[in-house]
């Protein structure tokens, strides 16, 4: 069902607020921090009035807070501040720079949320050199060690600079020595919120050139971007019309009670003081006025908009506005930026990605690592395309295995080694075991939207990637796992069965190991043309049925991407004699059908839909038992099916 959005209520689904503008730390970078004694400490919004921010915005449908600064912690009822914005809500988000954390804050913080602490350096001088504050680092180092002792997860969040970047490969190893969990910051700079030439003259040192910044921070490749994208993103004006993150359901609350849709807009007519009106107004009549009263369209259309590398740059209007005071300016930093990234994801594609076309079905497979000449079978590059068809199912490849506690309790719909299938909402996850192994522990995993058109296929480590001649696109032991599921939304399915055309025609041989598949394969070889020996797929098309071939084969290694029209299905049976036997009997043909499909994950909607095709297979298209030796005396009979 489509959904129109504009027919959903529009609701305050995520709060952000700076707690405060002070900050502990002077770092060269930062571009909206003051010091820590600054004398505006005194407009900050009071314990009360962030309680009442809380449940106000609670009221209206809040359901997530993210708390940054300045430095949060620098207020001394930070703990009361925290308590009223995360109590009630969804998991939170908590920018710090560390320093201040104590072990009643550490113990505080285990409440479930995402814990960013920010590292600018390995060695305690670079650290203290980006900062301005001596002994920052060893505070640092102090806090993240209170948060492990307290038990508390968090995540090291590493900020490039140009002072920094030659430490780099020392701040992964330093933040993985505290946490499992470390991210890339800021990976470009953007300046300062009062417009001072001075901070901004700092903050352009400390940017990186272009081609670094990709290497360190690299572009998510557009479409493989998961089905939960946010339509709302603050990024989503490459999109979307000018500004259009001014109507997205979220908001912004800075240390003085100034609301605005997000903390870069720095523009006073785009902002609404809550200490004169309330938290409803400002949601429900100004921020839905906010497109109106920006100007500059005409100039963001001549410019920005018709750029080709739109999809690739970071531009919003709020950044030319730092950089400018202007919303409709370029930023040439960004332009470089985009440009470096629009080569890096080309280059991504040429290596990191493949096409293979199956039963009319693309699929894209891509993967973190490059491809090489030798990472799949034969038979699988025999489907390889160079472009993509409309109808396209995409697998992406990580290597390295994510958490599964989060799917413990979950709905277990399908167990049997060495698989175990899981379903939560309109999620499905695989879970694969080390074949053979009795007691193995997970070797792959995988998370799929609704009808598998979008996976994540996630592997203990990149071995087998490494070694190739992989024989399936997911990685898996087999493919048909997975695409049992997308064949089945399209009126298709796998039999057990060798398929050939002969004068145009398709022909379709079932049966299972050992009923002579491969056999009669080769007895009509120059009289047919094979497409495969043990895998076939059966699809309903707008003008009947047909038969694609698969890269499972079975004896005979040859295998064609090819496909035709089904004139006949014939069930074998090795026999003395050589005779082909019309079955007349339409529910004979559906239960010899039933017994040839591949079900490699048997669900109650896969049933349903599957069970439908092999009725209307065995209604429409005519079925016989073929009994044959090896003598090859069968095959004019077979000829004669399709003269």
């Amino acid at each position: 069902m489509i959904v129109n959005r504009s027919s959903i209520p529009r609701l305050p689904l995520t709060g952000s607020i700076e707690l405060s503008f002070r900050c502990n730390n002077r770092c060269r970078h930062c571009w909206i921090a003051r010091p820590e004694d600054s004398p505006k400490a005194r407009r900050e919004l009071s314990t009360d009035e962030i309680r009442s921010l809380a449940n106000d915005a609670r009221a209206l449908g809040c359901q997530r807070w993210s708390i940054t600064g300045g430095e949060p912690m620098l207020r001394p009822d930070f703990a009361e501040c925290f308590d009223s914005l995360t109590r009630r809500t969804l998991p939170y988000t908590l920018n710090t720079n560390g320093t201040l954390i104590t072990p009643a804050i550490a113990r505080l913080l285990k409440r479930k949320g995402l814990k960013l602490v920010a590292l600018y350096g390995a060695s305690a001088a670079v650290h203290d050199r980006v900062t301005r504050t001596p002994g920052s680092h060893e505070a640092v180092l102090r806090g993240m060690a209170y948060l492990r002792e307290a038990g508390t997860g968090f995540t090291v969040q590493l900020v490039p600079l140009k002072t920094n970047v030659h430490e780099w490969g020392g701040m992964i190893r330093l933040a993985t020595a505290f946490s499992p969990h470390w991210r890339v910051g800021a990976s470009w700079l953007y300046m300062s919120a009062d417009g001072s030439a001075a901070r901004n003259r700092s903050i352009a040192r400390e940017r990186l050139d272009p081609e670094t910044v990709t290497a360190l921070d690299p572009p998510v490749v557009h479409d493989m971007m998961t089905d939960a994208e946010d339509p709302d993103s603050a990024c989503a004006h490459n999109h979307a019309p000018f500004f259009s993150c001014l109507t997205a359901n979220r908001f912004h609350v800075n240390p003085y009670g100034l609301l605005k849709t997000c903390a870069m807009i720095q523009d006073p007519s785009l902002v609404y003081d809550l200490r004169r009106g309330t938290f409803r107004e400002a949601w429900e009549s100004f921020l839905p006025s906010l497109p109106d009263r920006v100007r500059g369209r005409g100039a963001f259309s001549r410019q920005c908009g018709r750029c080709r590398k739109r999809n690739d740059c970071h531009w919003c209007p709020a950044y030319a506005y730092l950089e400018h005071r202007r919303h409709s300016a370029p930023v040439r930093y960004l332009c470089q930026l985009a440009g470096a990234a629009h080569r890096y994801q080309r280059n991504w594609i040429r290596h990191h990605r493949r096409f293979f076309d199956i039963a009319g079905i693309t699929i894209q497979v891509d993967a973190e690592h490059p491809f090489a000449q030798h990472t799949f079978a034969s038979s699988l590059e025999a489907f390889r395309v160079d472009n993509p068809g409309t109808d396209l199912v995409r697998f992406h490849h990580q290597f390295h295995l994510p958490a599964f506690r989060k799917w413990e309790g979950e709905r277990l719909v399908y167990r049997k080694k060495p698989w175990r299938i899981f379903r939560r909402g309109d999620s499905w996850a695989y879970f694969c075991n080390q074949p053979r192994k009795p007691k193995s522990r997970v070797c792959q995993a995988a998370s799929f939207n609704p009808d598998h058109t979008r996976g994540i296929i996630c592997h203990a480590n990149a071995d087998s990637f490494r070694l190739g001649r992989w024989h399936s696109l997911s990685g898996f032991p087999s493919d048909q796992i997975v695409l049992a599921r997308v064949l089945a939304d399209r009126e298709a399915c796998f039999l057990h069965a060798a398929g050939m055309v002969m004068r145009g025609h398709g022909l379709l041989f079932l049966g299972h190991s050992g009923a002579g598949k491969s056999t009669i394969s080769r007895l009509l070889n120059g009289q047919a043309r094979l497409l495969n020996d043990e895998r076939m797929i059966v699809r309903r098309w707008p003008d009947g049925f047909k038969i694609h071939s698969t890269w499972s084969h079975g004896e005979i290694a040859t295998v064609s991407p090819g496909e035709a029209p089904l004139r006949a299905l014939c069930f074998l049976e090795q026999a003395g004699r050589n005779r082909l036997i019309p079955i007349a009997a339409r529910a004979d043909v559906f239960r010899r059908l039933l017994f040839r499909v591949i079900r490699p994950c048997v669900s109650a909607d896969w049933w349903d839909k599957t069970m439908g095709l092999l009725a209307r297979l065995a209604r429409e298209v005519p079925a016989y038992r073929l009994q044959f030796d090896r003598s090859g005396r069968i095959c004019q009979a077979v000829e004669s099916l399709t003269s």
